[in-house]
């Protein structure tokens, strides 16, 4: 019996028990797949149930023609299935593949893999991980669209496909039905933001606990790219950033952040960014954003009191805030996260 079927059957079981419908992802392992990116859909999603230990999600890893690929490690990956679990699944992740090099100068996929990414349904989230990027854009389904990929390739991947906008200081890309992580470890980032927009924080951060990461980690790609090593003198502003979090509801300036760290304004700005990836000011109220989506989810706090909380000052600023980074006012972020209402 094919995977598929498993988890169909699977899924009447628990339907009949009460327990919400399975969301399904697919997981296409291409020739020269790195196996820790190929295991992190498997390893993060497969750790997220409901309140009564329910899983939530069934993965599978499937490959273009249902054959065995080589993996870059030098093993050979079993598939469970083959381009049909693409077709059932509501969610496709692409990891990278090690083995396309024609992809890195924008030229076709193979034939099965064309023919089996035509065969997903309309409407299917569709995910890569790292320069997996590369078969979603070889696809055509980039154009037009921001993405990520790893930062030491965007100059190549801008070259190849320019009609992706392209955005190499972050560690992913929502869409919406189309997402994109950059490299290696910034897709277990990506899916945890995931199970976040599915399930709300308590889910994702679950999820971490159980996989020793961080429910998010702070700045972007940035803070990655290959640049200069700051001398070992010059102090950091790691111990300002967890005094900031524990005064997030106070107004905090940059002078004081400046003066907390004992460093001028300049030197603050200029070490803050090479070590994070943004602005004090950005970095601090992308804080102010994850605390206050915590309190709307998790409490039944005023919006202004969730706003003073956060360090917004007032319900208007925070709802500015939230409709400019998520499109959504505090109050309809509250509806569609709050336990009772949280998506299955």
């Amino acid at each position: 019996m094919s995977e598929t079927r498993c988890a169909t059957l699977a899924d009447e079981r628990d339907q009949a028990a009460g327990a919400p419908r399975r969301h399904r992802i697919a997981v296409l392992a291409l020739p020269g797949v790195p196996p820790f990116e190929l295991g992190i859909p498997s390893r993060v999603f497969g750790s997220v149930e409901d309140a009564e230990g329910h899983p939530l999600y069934d993965v599978t890893v499937c490959t273009a023609d249902g054959a065995p690929v080589l993996s870059d490690a030098g093993f050979t990956v079993q598939p469970a299935a083959g381009p049909e679990a693409l077709a059932a699944a509501d969610t496709v992740i692409v990891p990278p593949t090690h083995a396309m090099p024609e992809l890195g100068r924008g030229g076709p996929l193979p034939p099965e893999v064309t023919a089996a990414i035509a065969g997903i349904r309309p409407g299917t989230r569709l995910v890569s991980i790292c320069s997996g990027s590369y078969v979603l854009a070889a696809a055509g389904l980039l154009d037009g669209r921001p993405a990520t990929t790893h930062w030491n390739l965007a100059p190549e991947f801008r070259r190849a496909y320019p009609k992706v906008k392209v955005d190499e200081e972050v560690l992913f890309v929502d869409d919406g039905d189309v997402l994109t992580s950059a490299g290696v470890a910034a897709g277990v980032d990506l899916c945890l933001h995931m199970i976040r927009r599915d399930h709300g924080a308590a889910a994702a951060n679950r999820a971490a606990r159980m996989c020793v990461v961080p429910p998010w980690r702070d700045g972007g790609q940035a803070q990655y790219i290959d640049r200069p090593v700051p001398e070992p003198t010059v102090a950091g502003t790691s111990a300002t950033r967890a005094w900031a979090l524990e005064h997030l509801g106070e107004p905090l300036s940059l002078a004081q952040l400046a003066e907390h760290a004992r460093m001028s304004l300049r030197s603050f700005t200029r070490r803050f960014r090479d070590e994070v990836g943004m602005t004090p000011v950005q970095w601090l109220t992308a804080q102010r954003l994850e605390l206050a989506k915590q309190l709307l989810e998790t409490t039944d706090l005023p919006i202004d009191l969730v706003a003073h909380r956060a360090g917004f000052g007032s319900a208007n600023s925070l709802r500015a805030h939230m409709r400019t980074t998520f499109g959504v006012s505090p109050a309809a972020y509250r509806r569609t996260f709050s336990p009772s209402d949280r998506p299955r």
